[in-house]
C-alpha cells in the first residue's frame, strides 16, 4: 500500500469514527432530554416513569388548590375526570391558573405518588387545550358509565291515554 493510499484510508476511518461518535452522543442527549406526556389515568395505571421527569395534563380539580399564607408552595389536583394526581409546586403559578381550567405540569413522581412539579403551564384562552390533553379528556369522558348520562337526560313525555275525537 502506498503512503498516499494509507493516508486516505486513515482519513476515511477517522471521519467514520467521528461521525459515529457524534450520532451516538446526539441520540443519547435526545433520549435523556425527551419529555413524554401522560394523563392522570395513565399515571394511575403505572405507565408514567418514576425515575425521570414527564409532563401531565388535565383540569385543575375544583376545590383542590391549597397554599399556605406567605408560602410559595402550592398543592392541587390534576384530573381527567376519571383519575386524579396530586401536584406540589414551589414557585409562582401562571396568572391564568384557576381551578376547573386546563393545565400542564412538568415534574417527577415521588415515592407517595405526588408529582413534584418543576414547571406549571396554564392554557392561554378559552379555546386552547394541548391536543394530548384534549384527547385524554375525551377518552376519560367516554369511559364514564352510561347510567350517569341517562340519569342526566330528561325523561320522555308520557303518551296521552285520551281517545282521538276524530276517529
Amino acid at each position: 500500500m502506498t503512503p498516499r493510499r494509507r493516508r486516505r484510508m486513515f482519513l476515511a476511518l477517522a471521519v467514520a469514527l467521528g461521525s459515529a461518535a457524534a450520532v451516538g452522543l446526539s441520540v443519547n442527549a435526545f433520549r435523556q432530554n425527551i419529555l413524554f406526556f401522560f394523563t392522570p389515568t395513565q399515571v394511575a395505571a403505572g405507565e408514567a416513569p418514576t425515575a425521570r421527569p414527564f409532563r401531565i395534563g388535565g383540569l385543575v380539580k375544583t376545590g383542590s388548590f391549597n397554599r399556605e399564607t406567605g408560602e410559595l408552595a402550592a398543592h392541587f389536583v390534576i384530573t381527567d375526570t376519571a383519575n386524579d394526581v396530586t401536584v406540589r409546586y414551589d414557585g409562582l403559578l401562571p396568572d391564568l391558573f384557576e381551578e376547573g381550567k386546563g393545565v400542564v405540569a412538568r415534574g417527577q413522581l415521588n415515592e407517595s405518588g405526588v408529582l413534584l412539579a418543576a414547571e406549571v403551564l396554564a392554557k392561554h384562552d378559552e379555546n386552547y387545550m394541548p391536543p394530548e390533553a384534549g384527547a385524554a379528556l375525551e377518552a376519560a369522558r367516554s369511559l364514564q358509565p352510561r347510567a350517569e348520562a341517562e340519569a342526566a337526560a330528561p325523561a320522555a313525555p308520557a303518551s296521552s291515554a285520551a281517545p282521538d275525537p276524530y276517529q
